[in-house]
């Protein structure tokens, strides 16, 4: 496959509904189980202080806590560390709060929702927390969030020559919303991104973004579909794979995992 922006996996965070870490997900993977998406993700991040955990909404403790994990086991530090996070909702919860107040009690409209309601909020957190004052990055690109979101973290290595934090998360709807939208999933993931291998490099994957994206399987409701199912399969056992991802007015985004 030629014009393939290649990156390393040093570092793999996951936090999904009684599955804490990549550890869990792995096993369950290699045991040819899928991920339960339905629930609270349980994320206690032990990066965010005391004070802010108790604030922080889902979406934020469940970012957290997994970029955390994969820099601990890219063994990077976070303050160093440049980061993409990607959510194709943000926090739906605090939106169907806001809306109800909006159209029952306007004046009754909490800033600390709306402080948390912002789709950079987990970055806000995050960087806070770690003192990083690298670049950050925050973007939704509906069903194709995920896959924007590695592909700006690929190239955004590239550009520095240097490692990158990607990190993508979504909770369910639920209220009004959950009528409006199928969005169930519950789930975190991050990587620790190298354009070059190192002594914590457990797989590589190669990019190309692809004009043509009419055989991409379309994501419904979440990011986390059975289609990213062999991407997460393929690192769980050391397996090579190649996939399709949508990745937005009608382009797609190929990945090759290379054990």
């Amino acid at each position: 496959m030629n014009g393939m922006l290649t990156v390393h996996v040093d570092g793999i965070g996951w936090r999904s509904p009684g599955l804490a870490d990549w550890a869990a997900a792995r096993a369950l993977l290699r045991d040819g189980g899928s991920p339960a998406l339905l629930g609270a993700s349980g994320a206690s991040p032990a990066v965010l202080p005391p004070n802010e955990g108790r604030r922080a909404p889902e979406t934020v403790r469940l970012a957290c806590d997994v970029a955390g994990q994969a820099c601990t086991m890219a063994a990077r530090e976070p303050a160093h560390l440049p980061c993409v996070f990607a959510s194709m909702h943000g926090d739906l919860a605090i939106t169907e709060h806001m809306c109800m107040t909006l159209a029952a009690n306007p004046l009754e409209l909490s800033p600390t929702k709306f402080h948390n309601s912002v789709l950079n909020a987990a970055a806000g957190y995050w960087t806070v927390a770690t003192q990083c004052h690298a670049a950050s990055n925050a973007l939704s690109a509906s069903g194709a969030s995920f896959a924007a979101g590695l592909f700006e973290a690929a190239v955004e290595a590239h550009a520095n020559e240097a490692p990158i934090l990607f990190t993508a998360y979504d909770v369910g709807a639920c209220g009004a919303l959950a009528g409006a939208m199928r969005a169930e999933a519950s789930i975190g993931v991050a990587f620790v991104l190298n354009p070059e291998r190192s002594a914590h490099t457990v797989a590589a994957l190669r990019l190309r973004h692809d004009g043509d994206g009419d055989d991409a399987p379309a994501l419904r409701g979440s990011w986390f579909d059975a289609a990213l199912l062999p991407l997460f399969g393929a690192l769980a056992h050391g397996h090579c794979a190649r996939l399709r991802l949508p990745a937005g007015a009608g382009s797609a985004l190929a990945i090759e995992v290379l054990a």
